[in-house]
C-alpha cells in the first residue's frame, strides 16, 4: 500500500513542478504535497546550503529553526555525510536540534546535484519509529525528481 501511495505522490510532484521555472515555488509545492500525502507527520520542509549553514526554506508545519550548522543535528549531519538519516527516537540522537517538542522521529534526505550538497529534505513525526527504509528509498526518488528539475 505504501509503495502505491509513493508512486502516486511522485506522479503528483512531477506534474506540479514540470515546466515551472521557479525553484522556490517548486519546493513550496513539494513540501505541501508530501505533508498532505504522508500520515503521522508534523513537519515537512527544506533547508538550503548557504556558506557553512543550512538555512530554512519552504515548509509545512510549525515555525522552525532558521539556521543549522553543517555537522550539527540530524539535518547538519546528513548534509555533512551526504547520506540519508532515519532517526527512530530524536531524543537518542546526539546533538538533536529540537524545533518542535512534539517531534519524536525524523528522516532527512540530502539534496545532491553533481556531487555537491544543495540542502536537505527534513520530515518530522510525533510518533516514535515512524520512518523506515521504504520511506528513505521513496523520498530519495522524490528528491532526485526535484534536483533533476533545477
Amino acid at each position: 500500500m505504501k509503495q502505491t501511495n509513493y508512486k502516486e505522490l511522485r506522479h503528483e510532484i512531477k506534474a506540479l513542478i514540470e515546466n515551472v521555472p521557479y525553484p522556490i515555488t517548486n519546493y513550496a509545492n513539494v513540501s505541501a504535497a508530501i505533508y498532505n500525502a504522508m500520515s503521522n507527520v508534523n513537519w515537512v520542509g527544506f533547508y538550503f546550503l548557504e556558506n557553512d549553514r543550512l538555512v530554512l526554506g519552504p515548509f509545512q508545519g510549525k515555525p522552525a529553526c532558521v539556521s543549522i550548522p553543517i555537522g550539527k543535528g540530524v539535518c547538519g549531519t546528513a548534509a555533512a555525510d551526504l547520506r540519508s538519516i532515519i532517526v527512530k527516537d530524536v531524543h537518542e540522537f546526539p546533538g538533536h536540534i529540537a524545533c518542535d517538542s512534539a517531534s519524536r522521529s525524523e528522516i532527512v534526505i540530502p539534496m545532491i546535484k553533481d556531487g555537491q550538497i544543495l540542502g536537505v529534505l527534513d520530515i518530522d513525526s510525533p510518533a516514535l519509529d515512524r520512518f523506515d527504509e521504504s520511506d528513505r528509498e521513496n523520498l530519495e526518488k522524490i528528491v532526485k525528481i526535484l534536483t533533476l528539475n533545477l
